[in-house]
Order: structure tokens, then sequence, then C-alpha cells
């Protein structure tokens, strides 16, 4: 029993001075947590090089754009090709995938050798080998009757400039075939393929094998986004944010980075790391001076570096009694899959003992023991640089998303990490000690990156179909000039109808008559109180105006408009109206004050004069009985008695689109058009008395409230408007009326969003085809998301919270085509608005008989003034088809209040003088 103790304690004791020898001599191989933090913060700054236009041509991490944009989302079906060279093997497949429900791939796949004549022998005969193969292989499969897509899995630097295209920048590994460096892989494939006259290909996707794997895996994970090859050579892959790639024009979504990551450090930014034994192996290597980080990681150098290692320290007598056999000295005699054998638990020294001695060495016990700890170093600086590296792309990942924790998947290949036994273990292990706020799931490719290719080849026939469908409905929405000249006219006739006694009846332009006759001339002077009606919240004012200064000072209370009253009876919203004045008064402590007050009343009014005015008819969600057909003057006045407590001189009742035009009349005497782009739409402009039939007199002129929202009403537009806009109208609360309004108004274009996302989710082409019970619900896309999401400073990240608060679980894809649904809504609403602006614009000048007309439109309204592309398109819509006008546009700021009371102050002047004349 005492023989066996101090046995085991001679071999722990041999085995402990081994490694210790082994460290001493190796120092430089073993690194500490602090040198791994550093290296990882280096590579995070090569990747932001990589990324930058200036910087990107001194890079040594390329970081290179895939134009890969997307990753399976399991609807991709059909048959595919594949290839894949870039190994010591090259492989042909066919991969069907099917989707049924659910992911399911099939393949069939065969290996052809790629002999060193034709890797390192003429590019042309390279590449004509790769058809004669492929052509093989259709003909073994029958497939030469069928017209099939392929991917192209190419595992060595390229420059791309869309999927199916790549310029090799260089050879890496083994491959040196002349004449392909700086040249188009793609079509010299394609070139060598049309020798094959009865083969029908077409490759639509070169792939990095590192994008292949990435691409494997996240068929069968949707969280994979990074894809790590550690085999003969290494790479890895992730999915970067549009904004960040500075190589390639656009900001909207993601693109894959093949990263190149092997040349880090060939710009001498890890020289402090690099030992004497990697300057020796690279010296000696087919690529001096590059891919030095690779060189210290892949499987085909880490046999290699062991090699050099073991054949200094036989130099130095400090392995093998100072021999060296010739095996030794011979470059390549230690392969990686030596180093994985001599590495293995248990059997690790038996295989130690039996390579030495193949190497034609004596090995002892002892050489044994530290020869597998040479291994041992070497393999796990391989893992500890691979993970450092691993860990800059996974914090960078982290830091683009905006979260706390990072939960993601890494997709994993190459011969070293499969083969190795401690390898995956010890890499794992480091990448979560580097980013202990990264959730990393490891999950190896199980059929490499030739299925990868295929399943990039299947995402890139799903993208091109899917989006045909997408434009075909986006189409709807795109208006041509001529379509736009053509409503334009029709607003015009419409202008023409609604001004003549004769066909004022059947106009669906109103054409109101207001009896405001008159802008403010600066004279105006007093205390007003203002009325503000026209949405969900109801204001009272008071405004001060002082005269000669043109100062205006008000005071103002909101109030809410509850449903219930909304569309309940009259009575009860002007008697709630009333309350809500008796507060602000006891306010503002003006209880029993007698004040000239105008009202701001938002929906079409007949008036017979300025301070009478009988509703038409509600628009904007307002459904309130008893109402339509009556003066709301008198309404008002009625309210006020019930009250009975205190008094008020309705001088005026006012759209306020009206209101807008006179605020904006009161700084700029050109402004003669007020124009509404909010929950509601509209317009009023000065027309001439002469041309106005259902007013007598022919001098001066006066404000005409179009009430444009109802264009349309009689079908003049059905040739623009969509199935969606059609949807909407039916499910409003007055179908067949505001037809123009319900295109161009922020109080429904949230809405035909809605009912687009809701069509193309049936499709399949949006939130993996779900529909959530939030999107079936009307009214939850408020307008304001679309001016959120349309903004540019906004990053999909964004756009994909704000979809989350509505209860869509998107995808980077999806927020795309959303951004691009609520583009085209917005756009065409801003050229319909544009074009109606320029019928009433050009009008203007044709009746006062102009060459060139200049005027200034005052605009309201929360559309025009938050959406962050509104007010350009108008603006450029009406330059465009009113090029003799120049327009003016002068922000109001503040219509419907401020604009109420210069009425009512107007109104108040006109009377004066009237009196005194």
């Amino acid at each position: 029993m005492f023989a066996v103790h101090l046995m085991a304690f001679y071999f722990s004791k041999l085995k402990e001075d081994q490694i210790k020898k082994v460290d001493r001599f190796l120092y430089h191989m073993r690194l500490s947590d602090d040198t791994l933090l550093d290296i990882m913060r280096r590579f995070r700054a090569e990747m932001e090089k990589g990324l930058a236009k200036d910087t990107n041509p001194t890079a040594a991490v390329k970081m290179l754009p895939t134009f890969v944009r997307a990753i399976p989302d399991g609807s991709e079906n059909g048959e595919f090709l594949s290839l894949d060279l870039g190994g010591s093997k090259f492989r042909v497949l066919k991969v069907q995938v099917a989707e049924e429900g659910k992911r399911h791939v099939q393949m069939e796949s065969q290996f052809y050798p790629t002999p060193n004549d034709i890797i390192r022998g003429n590019g042309t005969e390279l590449f004509e080998y790769v058809a004669d193969c492929l052509a093989d292989f259709m003909k073994t499969k029958d497939l030469k009757h069928k017209k099939l897509p392929l991917g192209l899995t190419f595992s060595f630097p390229c420059r791309q400039t869309k999927l199916e295209e790549g310029v090799l920048l260089s050879w890496t590994k083994k491959f040196k075939a002349r004449g392909v460096q700086d040249t188009d892989v793609v079509s010299r494939l394609t070139k060598a393929m049309r020798r094959h006259k009865d083969m029908d290909v077409d490759i639509l996707a070169l792939v990095n094998d590192t994008v292949g794997t990435m691409m494997t895996c996240a068929y069968d994970d949707p969280y994979c986004e990074v894809g790590v090859i550690i085999g003969t050579g290494t790479n890895a892959c992730y999915m970067e944010d549009m904004s960040n790639i500075d190589l390639v024009e656009g900001d909207e979504g993601r693109m894959c980075i093949n990263t190149e990551w092997g040349a880090f450090g060939d710009d001498g930014a890890l020289e402090d790391i690099r030992t004497e034994f990697d300057r020796e192996l690279d010296l000696g290597s087919l690529n001096p001076g590059k891919q030095l980080f690779e060189k210290m990681i892949s499987g085909l150098y880490l046999g290699e570096l062991v090699r050099l290692i073991l054949l200094k320290m036989a130099k130095a007598g400090l392995l093998f009694g100072g021999e060296k056999s010739s095996a030794l000295h011979t470059k390549g005699k230690i392969e990686t899959r030596h180093v994985a054998a001599m590495e293995k638990y248990k059997e690790g020294l038996a295989n130690t003992r039996e390579i030495l001695v193949d190497l034609g060495l004596e090995p002892s016990e002892a050489d044994c023991i530290a020869v597998q700890h040479v291994c041992t170093i070497v393999s796990f600086r391989s893992a500890n640089l691979c993970a450092a590296a691993l860990a800059a792309i996974l914090t960078r990942l982290r830091e683009n998303k905006k979260v706390e924790r990072l939960r993601t998947t890494v997709g994993m290949d190459g011969t070293l990490y499969k083969i190795h036994p401690q390898y995956p273990k010890r890499l794992h292990k480091v990448v979560r000690k580097l980013v202990p706020s990264c959730d990393v799931r490891f999950l190896l490719s199980e059929s490499g990156s030739t299925k990868g290719a295929a399943m990039v080849t299947a995402v890139a026939s799903r993208v091109q179909a899917q989006r045909k469908q997408i434009d075909r409905v986006l189409a709807l929405f795109q208006l041509t000039r001529e379509q736009l000249v053509d409503v334009q006219a029709k607003m015009r006739a419409e202008l023409e109808y609604g001004l003549k006694k004769k066909s004022h009846g059947l106009a669906t332009v109103r054409m109101l008559p207001t009896y405001v006759c008159g802008l403010p001339d600066g004279t105006e002077k007093g205390k007003f109180l203002a009325l503000d009606l026209g949405g969900t919240n109801f204001r009272v004012l008071l405004v001060k105006i002082r005269s000669g200064r043109r100062s205006v000072r008000m005071y103002n209370k909101i109030f809410a408009i509850p449903l219930e009253i909304m569309q309940g009876t009259g009575e009860e919203l002007f008697d709630h109206i009333v309350q809500c004045i008796a507060d602000f008064l006891d306010y503002m402590g003006l209880k029993g004050a007698s004040l000239p007050l105008g009202f701001t009343f938002s929906f079409p009014c007949r008036q017979m004069s300025i301070d009478k005015g009988t509703l038409i008819g509600w628009t904007k969600g307002f459904k309130a009985t008893d109402c339509e057909g009556e003066d709301v003057v008198d309404m008002l006045r009625e309210a006020i008695k019930r009250r009975n407590e205190f008094d008020l001189d309705i001088v005026a009742v006012v759209n306020d689109t009206v209101g807008t035009m006179m605020t904006c009349g009161y700084e700029d005497p050109n402004c003669e058009i007020g124009l509404i782009a909010g929950t509601g739409s509209n317009m009023c402009y000065m027309e001439d008395m002469r041309n106005i039939e259902m007013v007598e007199g022919g001098e001066g002129k006066m404000c005409i409230n179009t009430e444009w929202g109802g264009f349309g009403d009689n079908g003049c537009i059905d040739d623009i408007r969509t199935r969606y806009d059609t949807e909407v109208d039916e499910g409003s609360l007055n179908p067949g009326k505001q037809r123009y309004e319900k295109m161009t108004s922020g109080m429904y274009l949230g809405e035909i969003v809605r009912q687009i996302l809701i069509d193309l989710t049936k499709q399949g082409l949006l939130f993996r085809g779900q529909i959530s019970e939030r999107l079936r619900t009307r009214g939850i896309f408020e307008t304001k998301f679309l001016s959120q999401i349309e903004s540019d400073r906004l990053a999909l990240l964004q756009v994909r919270r704000i979809l989350q608060q509505l209860g869509l679980d998107s995808t980077c894809e999806d927020s795309i085509v959303v951004k691009e649904v609520c583009g085209a809504v917005s756009r065409r609403a801003a050229q319909l608005c544009g074009a109606g602006l320029a019928a009433i614009v050009e009008k203007r000048r044709e009746d006062q008989g102009l060459e060139h007309l200049r005027i200034t439109v005052g605009v309201d309204g929360t559309l025009y003034k938050l959406h962050p592309h509104f007010s350009r398109i108008l603006q450029e819509t009406v330059k465009e088809l009113a090029p003799r006008c120049d327009v003016t546009f002068m922000l109001s700021e503040d219509g419907s209040g401020k604009g109420a009371a210069l009425i009512t102050a107007v109104a108040k002047r006109l009377q004066q003088a009237q009196k005194e004349k």
C-alpha cells in the first residue's frame, strides 16, 4: 500500500515539476484576464475602424458587408443547390426546405477532392473543376432538367457590393490559384458553368462559410445572430445595424458583417502578445505578415506551433534528453488532430507517447507530461484569444440593442471546435467570464456552412418574393404626377361648383361663406374671450390685444370632453361647454364679467352672418344629437341662459381654419389662406365677393371655409382610393362622407396603416403571420406613432419598441416594412393636401390676372407640425403643381384660440366703423 502511495506521490510531483517547467518556458503564452479584456478593447477599436468609411482602407479587420439582411423565419421553402469551397474538401449539396408549419430540411450531398495542383494552379481551371463537379452531382441526382437557385459558400475574404457578387481580396489557408484576386468569383463560376449547356443554375448568393454557419443555426434558433468558425481557419460574422455601416448606403435594418478577424494584428496591434514561435511560424507560411490572429488560433497552425516549441525545448535540453529527430525538424509533421489526441482525458498521455514515438523520439514519462502541457497552453491560448474577440462582438450587439442583458445564440462550426476535447468548454467559460451581461447559447452547426449557403439562398428567394408582394401594396399609395394634376383639376372644378348658386347644393366641397370680410390691420385692442371646440379637448382663452405694437397675451385652460358627452345629446354638450366657461372665469377672477366672445367651432357650418352658424354635420368622432341643422350660437346662448350666472356677447362663430388664417394675417398681411392639417383637414381663403353667388354684394372679399374634407364624396377620386381607404371609411362614424379628409388627416392615417398591416400579416409578410389582439383593435395605431416611426433620428430598435408598446412583437425586417408603410401613407396624404392647395393658389392667381402670385398660407395642425416629412412633401407638391405661385408657409402659433379673438376684434372694429358711418 505504501508503495502505491509513493508511486502516486512521485507521479504527481513529476507532473507538477514538468508543468512548472513548461509554464516558465511558455510564460508569454499564458494570458491573464486583464490582458484578455485589453485584447477585447483592441478588437472593438478595430471593428470601429473597419466599419467607418474613412478608416476602412487601412483597417486590418475589414468588416466586410455581406448583403445578407435577414435570417430565416421558418417560412422558406423550395429546392436549392449549394457549393462549399474553402477547406480541404469541396462539397456539393442539394437542400429541400419545406415549410409545412414546421422547419424541415432534407439534404443530399457529395464531397469532391481539392487537389493541390488545382487550388494552387490556374484560376480558370479551378472554376472549371468546380463547375464539372457540380455537373457531375446534378447528373447523379437527376437534376439536370430543373432550374435551380444556388448558394456559393466561398471561405475567403471578398468585397461584396451585392449578395450575388464578390471580388476576392486575397487567398488564405492553402489556396493560391493564379489570376483570381481582384476578380468577381461569381461571374468566374457562372462563366465556367456555361460550358455545360444542359445545366440551368442561377447563383443567387455568395456567402462566407461563417455566414453560412450563422444562417444554418438561425434556421433552428431565431436568436442566432453571430457565426464563428474555428477550423482550418478562423473567422466570425454577426448582424450589425445598417446605421453603423458606412460602406453601404441606407440606415434601415441590419446586415451581416463578415469581420475577417483572422487579420486582426496585421497592423501591429498584437505585437506585445505574439511570441517568438508565432513569428517563426509566420515567416515559414504561405502569406508572411498576413492573418496573424488566425495563425495564433486556427487548426492549420496549432500543430505547427507545438512542433516549433518542442523543437526549441529539445534544443535547450528541456525535452527528450536534448535529442531531436528529423521528423521533429520537418514542417507540418505535428497536426492539430495530434494536439487534440494528446489532450484527450485519460488516454491523452498514452496518445502523446504514441505520437512522439511516431516522430522518431524516445520520450520519458516526464517528456509526455511536458508535451501534453505544451499542447494545453497552445490550445488554451487559442480559445482565450477567440473568446476575447467574440466577447467584443457580443458587447457591441448588446450596446446596439441598448439592453442591460443580451440574450443571444452563437452558431459554431470548424474542425478544431468539433474534434478538440477541451476547446468548446474553455471557450464558453472564458466568453461568459468576459461578458457577464450576456446570456449566450452556443449552438453547433450540424450541417456546416453549405446548408447555410442554401438557407441564405432560400431567404433571398423568400425576401425577393415577399418584397414583390409588399411593393404591390405600397404601389397603391404612390401617386404619379398625372394623378396629382388630375386631383388638382378636380378640386378646382369642385371649388367652382361650390361657389355657384345653381350647383352649390350638389358640390362636395361646400365653400361656406364665413362673413369674415377683413384681415387684422393692427388697430385692434381690448379683452376677448375665445372658445375652441374641435377635438377631444375644449379650450377657453382670455386674449388681451394691444394696438399699435401688435401684441397679444393669452391665458387658457384645457378641459376634456368625455366620449359620452361627444356622443350624447346636444343639450348635454353645450351645458358641459358652459360649465367649462364658468370654471375658467372663476379661475381667472372674472366671474360676472361681460366680454365679447369668439367661438371657434371646427365643424362644417352654414353661416348667414358672422354670429350665426348652422351645423351641417358632425365630423371627427362627434355625434351629439339634436345639433345638426341647428344654429350652434343659439344653442350656446340657450345653455348660458340655463346656467344664469353670466352674460357673454357672442360676436363671431368661426372655423379653426379661419382662425389660423387670421392669426398669421395679424403678422403677415399677405396671408390670405388658412390650412389645417391635424386631426381633421380643411382650408379657407379670401375670395372675391363677385365670385360668391350665395352672398349678395360684389365689392371686397370674404373668407370662404371650403370644408374640403368632403371632396370626393361624389366618387370623383375613387380611382386613387384603395381597398384600405374603403375599409377605414366603412368602419368610421360617417361612412361615405369626408373621403378626402379620411385620406389626408391625422384621425385616419394610423387607421389606414393598421388595415395595411393586418393585410400584410394575413399574407404572412409581417409579424410571422400572427395577428395580435391589439392589432385587431380599431384606433390602436394613432397617427402620433407614424410621426415617431418615420423620424429620421429613430433607430429601428426604437421602432420595434413602439411596436412592442402596441403589442406587436416585430423583427428588424418587420420594423422596416412598418416604417415603409407609414411613409407611403403619410406621403400620399401630404401630396393630396398639396394638390388641393395648388388648386386654390392657382385659382387666386388666375382670378387676379397675375403672371406670378406671391401669397402666404397660415398653417396649423399636429400632422403638419409634428410629422417629420409631411410639411416638406406638401410644400414640394405645391411648388411642382403651381410653379407660377410663390407660396410662403407660416406656422400659426395659436390659430384656433388667438384667431377667434382676432376675428372678434376685427368684427367689433368693423361694427364700430359701420355705426360711425
